[in-house]
């Protein structure tokens, strides 16, 4: 296995694990031990410095973590949505892998899809149908 794949493997794993309540649990309870543990430590500097630069530590390891499960579900979400488009009669080949493009162009093309939204909103209030394509 490269490292690239264990890596994802490795990130998958801990974010999978991260969310499950058993996990919260473990957390919480840390940080009851370490408020417990306050009066015998006299609530010293160290006593507090323990507790910051654990969640320090683990908060920016998480950030990694999280952003390549994230990166991933979302590239593989985009991938599902340019299949939907590729397969269905009539859509528009032209929003296939739509989120590479530049933010004007992103605006151009929202500001086409809100006029066809108003439009078919003006449509249902006179009683017709708001289905169909463009084109049509």
């Amino acid at each position: 296995m490269n490292n690239r794949a264990w890596y994802s493997n490795f990130a998958k794993s801990i974010a999978r694990m991260s969310g499950r309540p058993k996990t919260f649990a473990l957390a919480a309870a840390v940080i009851v031990v370490w408020l417990v543990t306050g009066p015998l430590f006299g609530f010293s500097d160290t006593w507090q410095l323990v507790i910051n630069t654990g969640t320090t530590i683990v908060t920016f390891l998480m950030v990694f973590l999280i952003q390549n499960t994230q990166n991933r579900d979302s590239e593989a979400l985009q991938i599902k949505i340019d299949e939907l488009i590729r397969a269905t009669r009539g859509a528009h080949n032209a929003l296939l892998d739509l989120e590479e493009l530049e933010q004007d162009n992103l605006d151009e093309f929202r500001r086409r899809y809100q006029l066809l939204a108003s439009e078919a909103r003006k449509d249902l209030e006179r009683g017709d149908q708001d289905t169909g394509s463009p084109e049509a």
